[in-house]
């Protein structure tokens, strides 16, 4: 299938510069000293912050199951559990308004600092709620602290990591959701034989677990190259892609064609960008990233992900599956199986173009929810151990169809969709809609099961196959391709070329300056040179 309008490969035009030298570079990351400490860092303070979101919808997945949980709060039903639930999402739409401009203005490591203390407040108030308002506002409080550090996090994670390497770091920010999700969830199961409501209190408190870590390893990271460019502190973003980039090496040609791209890019980026909300429409190709990004966030959270994360225990309920401790080994299991299959898809995604994972996505969905519905139903109408089997089957087939797109490239593509300027407010733009999807959806799902029981599901078929359209339609190619080399995607041509032109051109002075130095004899320069030669002209050079 070829990709639609506004792909980033074209056959007859040349590879950039920087794509040619990253694709001949053999060394892997772990043999890479300083590239290796960055990505160990990076793991607790960014990859590690969707842990909060997967630790919070398996804690309140998996507490309605404790007795003491709902005698306290006195068996919440319909309305009140969807607030229960819900509340999450709602204070994460309240706090989009501002984390945009706290994460361009303060940088993306400060945003997650002050991100994860609002989060941390929420877990304590949380643990120790007298009354179901309590509990709520607690939860609004998680809420309104995860965007801040979702969206720092993920700009922060794809403007550090090698390009090599960004697709498979970036992917795996959205697979350890289900880290904190299998976490939570074993956590909830061993607390389940505290005969006191501290088998519901403990696991709130712990929530603030992957918070912690973000407060103490955060500044050890640096901060993102292409946002102090743009604060015009050059020198430090260029000490920081030698360090972590070339391991030290000054006079890397990757390194000063990375810089030149990186500063070249937003140079016209700011110089075509207000830096207010009004450009995000302001043109034709801002506004296809903006439905884009908008209708990413509403499909995350409509393709029936949040029916199986927050009310499995109702699902098994309605199959005759009551028992609290059958519930929590199928709920362990199906998180167990979700991190696997997260983790070995994210690790795939340089394999594969973006459009063919996602059509592979959409359409397994759709497959897998006709499939579920259809079981559903015969196992209400008919009952009969082998309808139940199936069912539970389909619970588990749904966690790789989902993960294939919109868990493993969800804020791959988000990064490469949007240009550095407008980065941080198109994931806000993104969250909003997927946490106002969200919101809407666990607080209607519990009504929708009492309700109408498995017909509900039919709702989901019906936007899958929406979601089958607009993808094949509407989603552009982004594989293969530097940040930089895609921030003009849906712009002009003219853009990119003047971009790749600023680069070679900047690559030509340098290496004027170097032959008339005495120092142009040196091993290192020589080998850059011949380098530089070779990416330039693209043919090889002995």
């Amino acid at each position: 299938m070829a990709p639609v309008h506004g792909t980033a490969m074209d056959a007859n035009a040349a590879e950039p510069i920087l794509t040619r030298l990253v694709q001949q570079d053999f060394v892997p990351w772990y043999k890479k000293k300083n590239l290796r400490m960055l990505y160990l860092l990076l793991l607790p303070t960014c990859i590690g912050i969707e842990m909060t979101s997967g630790f919070d919808s398996q804690m309140i997945n998996t507490v309605q199951i404790s007795d003491y949980w709902q005698l306290y709060f006195k068996e919440p039903q319909g309305a009140l559990m969807g607030i229960i639930s819900a509340a999450y999402n709602l204070g994460a739409i309240c706090a989009l308004p501002f984390v945009a401009p706290l994460s361009d203005t303060f940088g993306r490591r400060w945003s997650i600092f002050i991100g994860s203390w609002i989060m941390v407040a929420g877990s304590i108030l949380q643990a120790f709620s007298t009354s179901a308002a309590m509990y709520v506002v607690a939860r609004f409080m998680l809420g309104f602290g995860i965007p801040f550090c979702i969206i720092a996090g993920s700009s922060l994670m794809g403007e550090l990591a090698y390009p090599k390497e960004r697709p498979i770091m970036t992917s795996l920010f959205n697979a350890l959701y289900f880290v904190g999700s299998l976490v939570a969830a074993g956590i909830t199961f061993g607390t389940q034989s505290i005969k006191n409501d501290w088998a519901w209190r403990t696991p709130s408190l712990l929530q603030a677990g992957p918070s912690m870590f973000q407060i103490v390893f955060i500044f050890m990271i640096p901060e993102s190259p292409r946002w102090l460019i743009s604060k015009d502190r050059s020198h430090e973003a260029y000490q920081i892609l030698v360090k972590y980039h070339a391991e030290g090496d000054p006079h890397s040609a990757f390194i000063r064609a990375e810089m030149a791209q990186i500063q070249g890019t937003i140079q016209l980026e700011m110089e075509y960008s207000r830096r207010s909300w009004k450009e995000m429409v302001g043109t034709p190709g801002m506004r296809k990233r903006v439905i884009i990004g908008s209708f990413l966030g509403l499909f995350t959270q409509w393709s029936g992900n949040t029916l199986i994360s927050y009310y499995v225990s109702k699902l098994l309920d309605l199959i005759g599956l009551t028992q609290s401790e059958t519930k929590n080994k199928i709920n362990v299991g199906l998180n167990a199986w979700n991190l696997i299959t997260a983790v070995i898809i994210s690790l795939l995604v340089r394999r594969f173009p973006r459009r063919v994972m996602y059509m592979t996505c959409t359409v397994s969905l759709l497959c897998c929810y006709v499939g579920w519905t259809v079981s559903m139903q015969q196992s209400l109408a008919h009952g009969g151990s082998t309808a139940v089997t199936v069912t539970i089957l389909f619970l588990f087939l749904y966690s790789p169809c989902y993960n294939i797109g919109y868990n493993a490239l969800t804020y791959t593509y988000l990064v490469e969709l949007f240009p550095f300027a407008q980065r941080a407010k198109g994931i806000t733009i993104f969250q909003f809609f997927g946490r106002s999807a969200g919101f809407f959806t666990t607080f209607v799902n519990p009504i929708g099961l009492d309700t109408i029981k498995w017909k509900w599901l039919i709702t989901y078929c019906c936007w899958l196959a929406f979601e089958n359209v607009f993808v094949y339609f509407m989603f552009p190619e982004t594989y293969g391709r530097t940040l930089e080399e895609l921030a003009f995607l849906f712009e002009d041509r003219s853009l990119a070329d003047q971009q790749t032109k600023q680069v070679e051109k900047s690559m030509q002075y340098e290496l004027r300056d170097r032959m008339v130095s005495p120092v142009f004899e040196d091993e290192d320069f020589t080998y850059s040179r011949r380098q530089f030669v070779h990416v330039s002209s693209n043919r090889y050079v002995p």
